[in-house]
């Protein structure tokens, strides 16, 4: 594939942040006295058309406190099959894409520590947008955490516009909603999608969503990873990572974009959680 300087730009700061992001969880790892490193997997994909289609790498680390996360980077493009072009920004009557982005998913061995998911991507149809952000999914809520992940998150959104983090923040709390289940996935965060007012100032704050998740989301872990829990904290813990997996199954559009633009499945799925109940 070749890629034009936007193109570039934002793939060369999604490799950035999973270099950044990783390099930290591995630090949390050997704080706890593991080992556990990331183990990279690089995929390619192919494209309908025959034309090079890109590819990406998956991320997987499995450890004393990351009970398993993945973060992973992909660079894909080529053209949208049948009708799915219809239900992409700009897609409908050229069908031709580009995407590159970062998405990570933790899913921690202590019910006290929170899930986290954060994802931020550019994608270019017939228009260019950027879109993502964070949610953060506690078994077991605690205020501090929530308040604090949220703050950060807020303080990143008011550098560009005051009006970022009470808009983004409501879509969040709309997306990540499980209807058939009538609760919330998590406690919320920022949401955004089809930002595309000038490239280097949505660049710029999509850059400060990935740093503001960098800045809270170790820090909530280290405030957390070292707690007693019980059965029951980790019983509340696998019920809540079943409502996560129906979500991302069911509702989740980055699932679905995966799936259907022939992404890796391995890489896709790396979001479900390594032990869940039903009940």
């Amino acid at each position: 594939m070749i890629l034009d300087e936007q193109q570039t730009a934002a793939r060369t700061w999604f490799e950035q942040l999973r270099d950044l992001i990783c390099a930290e969880f591995e630090a949390i790892e050997r704080e706890a006295g593991s080992d556990a490193r990331f183990d990279y997997l690089a995929w390619d994909r192919a494209d309908p058309s025959g034309a090079p289609g890109g590819g990406g790498v998956r991320g997987v680390m499995k450890g004393r406190v990351f009970e398993k996360v993945g973060v992973n980077v992909s660079t894909v493009g080529g053209t949208f099959e049948g009708d799915f072009a219809r239900t992409i920004h700009g897609a409908s009557d050229d069908p031709r894409f580009f995407a590159t982005g970062i998405s990570l998913v933790a899913h921690m061995a202590n019910p006290h520590v929170p899930a986290v998911h954060m994802n931020t991507r550019f994608l270019a149809t017939t228009k260019r947008w950027f879109g993502g952000g964070a949610d953060l999914n506690p078994p077991l809520p605690v205020a501090e955490d929530t308040e604090d992940f949220h703050a950060t998150l807020r303080d990143a959104c008011d550098r560009h516009d005051p009006a970022h983090y009470p808009r983004f923040k409501q879509w969040a709390d709309e997306y990540f909603y499980i209807p058939h289940r009538g609760v919330h996935r998590g406690v919320g965060g920022i949401f955004y999608d089809h930002l595309e007012r000038d490239f280097a100032a949505d660049l710029a704050f999509t850059q400060d969503v990935g740093r503001a998740f960098l800045d809270a989301y170790p820090r909530i872990v280290r405030r957390r990873m070292h707690l007693p829990f019980t059965d029951a904290d980790v019983a509340q813990q696998r019920e809540w990572r079943g409502r996560y997996a129906e979500f991302n199954l069911v509702y989740d559009r980055g699932t679905l974009f995966g799936l259907k633009t022939g992404g890796n499945v391995d890489a896709i799925l790396m979001s479900l959680p390594p032990v869940a109940t039903w009940g």
